[in-house]
């Protein structure tokens, strides 16, 4: 990417009203004319689509099919991933002996959803199997030594765990010497030392030969039912029933909708859209734009949100239950109950997210800082991600939230684009009981008592490691457009590049010389716009969400240039054409 423009980091005011901190520019690299010029030939397109298209990798007719047509005959063979061979093996021997078997899973939407379908598979296929998810508040992340003794007073001779475990060292050694068996799928970092688990099955550890390393949680777990299935010689229909799920799971987990992620999360929204299992269906009734086909950020900001709001505010076994409901009233009552405890979270993020950014605002060291650390042993454990995330949007930087829980403080951290995160807390790690996650986002535990040096040594880690540009939130371009381009037609043919999501998104465009014919402000926040080109009668709708503060300049009647993605507006069942600006620049 070439930079446009790199404004200086200034510190928000201190005033509560915080505008989202200037953006810095990025253009995409225009490809080489060649390559643009043979796709335009093969495919039949116009310059624009097909630069979008050599921008993406796709430079020839086949990769354009594959990439158009995703095909579930193009999954990899899931005997690739290491130790799937001995997962398979001692999973089957279960299921033969009727040994119970224990699925162990997370408690957020990936996990959750990986529990329902591994769960509901192995019942059909009559397995003697029950299901567990720690309790956020008692036990924490992962696998939990109460989790591991219950499961031997039980008796339990395999526990599968589900997007943990990666990490669960000493966990998995008392299940060992309890006399489990535990088959580890994670998608989670691994440490240098792992876990003397039966299996482990990780993409991203070392010898594994796996095509794809960002897998969701709920993806490996979907590679270790298929490799089960090939084994059995089942129809593998039976399995891409559980498609609805996986993308769920994709999309709340933020995982490249790429590759295989691609293949899982385009079949999984057509089952969505079509025939979604009761709970997910009873879920759907209560999003917004009816009639809007589900897409990657409906599950993101519509479903994902319910589903994790059991875990967040009570125990997320009812999420479980509700992803299980085979009966349409059962699955309606335990939706309300969900969308209930979503409106309960919305409600304490709200007042931690009000009472972070007051703490920031109110010593000019946190303003002054390339970091947000920040405790309060009242906030709830449930909304710390969420509150991390808020503060990032008006605040810039890496971020840690913590509270007390269990006697210690425990939280989570979240990054900005370009900087690893998991990286700068092993940096830390000698002042931390436990962290673990992804290179943007992460869980960590430590003593009361070590939260102010943490504070000081996370605040000096990333101070020496990180670049000044990487504290302004870059907005890509793809490509400049003009408004007169823009049809239905155009509008059909950036629709089908769908699945859009992380690793995938719209395309950006931006244009030159452009007026506003008219400005509305909504709800103090938002800008809505009627705006053409100079000397152009070719008049668009637009929508500039949390841009109020552009009010001015394009009122002043001078022109401005405008990065925007081309979208579909649903209302009243109708769609038009909208414009979605993402940001504004003088000329």
């Amino acid at each position: 990417y070439s930079s446009i423009k790199m404004p200086s980091r200034m510190p928000p005011s201190l005033d509560r009203t915080v505008h989202p901190p200037t953006k810095r520019w990025l253009f995409r690299p225009r490809p080489e004319a060649h390559a643009i010029d043979l796709l335009m030939a093969s495919l039949g397109i116009n310059t624009t689509l097909a630069t979008l298209l050599v921008q993406k990798g796709i430079t020839n007719f086949d990769q354009a099919k594959a990439y158009f047509r995703p095909s579930l005959d193009a999954l990899h063979d899931p005997f690739l991933m290491h130790d799937m061979d001995k997962a398979v093996d001692r999973l089957l021997h279960a299921i033969m002996r009727q040994e119970p078997i224990l699925v162990y899973g997370d408690y957020d939407v990936d996990g959750v959803t990986a529990v329902s379908m591994m769960y509901s598979f192995l019942r059909s296929l009559q397995a003697k199997v029950a299901f567990y998810i720690p309790d956020r508040h008692k036990e924490g992340y992962g696998i939990s030594l109460q989790a591991v003794e219950w499961a031997a007073n039980a008796g339990f001779k395999l526990i599968v765990s589900l997007d943990c475990g990666v990490r669960a060292i000493n966990e998995i050694q008392r299940a060992n010497a309890l006399g489990i068996d535990v088959i580890v799928s994670d998608h989670h970092e691994p440490a240098s030392v792992l876990p003397h688990a039966y299996a482990m099955l990780n993409p991203k550890q070392k010898d594994c030969r796996y095509p794809t390393q960002e897998l969701s949680g709920c993806g490996v777990g979907f590679k270790l039912l298929q490799a089960l299935v090939l084994k059995k010689r089942l129809p593998m229909a039976q399995l891409y029933d559980y498609l609805d799920l996986v993308a769920v799971s994709i999309a709340c987990d933020i995982v490249p909708i790429v590759d295989e992620n691609r293949i899982l999360a385009y079949h999984g929204l057509k089952k969505l859209n079509s025939t979604p299992r009761l709970g997910l269906w009873s879920l759907m009734q209560k999003k917004e734009n009816e009639g809007m086909p589900l897409c990657i950020s409906g599950l993101v900001f519509g479903l994902g949100p319910r589903i994790n709001a059991a875990g967040r505010v009570d125990h997320a076994r009812s999420a479980v239950q509700l992803l299980l409901a085979k009966d349409l009233k059962e699955a309606a009552f335990l939706a309300d109950k969900l969308d209930a405890k979503n409106n309960l979270r919305k409600g304490i993020d709200r007042k931690t997210t009000e009472e972070a950014l007051a703490m920031i605002q109110a010593k000019p060291e946190y303003l002054r800082a390339k970091t947000t650390v920040l405790f309060k042993d009242s906030w709830h454990k449930g909304v710390v991600g969420i509150v991390a995330s808020r503060c990032l949007e008006q605040y810039y930087r890496p971020t840690v939230i913590l509270t007390e829980a269990r006697g210690k403080a425990t939280g989570s951290a979240r990054s900005v684009a370009g900087y690893n995160i998991f990286q700068a807390l092993e940096a830390c790690a000698d002042l931390l009981d436990q962290y673990g996650g992804h290179a943007y986002a992460a869980g960590l535990t430590l003593s009361l008592s070590q939260v102010e040096a943490f504070q000081q040594l996370f605040e000096q880690v990333v101070t020496d490691s990180i670049s000044v540009e990487l504290l302004v939130p870059p907005q890509e371009v793809d490509l400049p457009l003009q408004f007169e381009d823009i049809d239905s037609k155009f509008c059909n043919v950036l629709k089908q590049m769908a699945p859009f999501g992380a690793g995938n998104r719209k395309a950006i465009f931006v244009t030159d010389n452009v007026f506003a014919r008219s400005c509305t402000i909504l709800k103090g926040q938002h800008l809505k716009l009627h705006v053409h080109q100079q000397d152009s009668k070719h008049v668009l709708e637009a929508i500039g969400f949390g841009l109020a503060h552009y009010e001015p300049l394009v009122r002043s009647r001078k022109p401005f240039r405008m990065v925007y993605t081309v979208e579909e507006k649903y209302y009243l069942a109708q769609k038009s054409l909208q414009l979605n600006v993402k940001d504004m620049q003088s000329m």
